[in-house]
């Protein structure tokens, strides 16, 4: 059930990230899935695990990263398809 948990936690994160971003129309679910873990990963790294929790993800931590990630990706998604 942890799995679960953390996969619904993560497609929000993402999304969240990507509303802020005005980058979320074009990500699918999986895609906010994908940020929001792996941006929990980055945000938890480099800020730590302060504030609320939720499926073992510190949320504010979490949000900050997977924006970071996504305006990366955005930007190199942007780079290569302007070539």
């Amino acid at each position: 059930m942890g799995l679960i948990w953390s996969l619904i936690v993560g497609a929000i994160i993402g999304a969240i990230a990507g509303a802020i971003t005005n980058r979320g129309a074009a990500m699918g679910w999986i895609a906010n899935i994908v940020a929001g873990l792996i941006g929990a990963w980055i945000g938890q790294g480099l800020l730590g695990t302060w504030g609320p929790s939720l499926a073992g993800m510190a949320l504010i931590p979490s949000i900050i990263g997977a924006i970071i990630l996504v305006l990366i990706v955005s930007l190199v998604v942007g780079r290569t398809s302007e070539k």
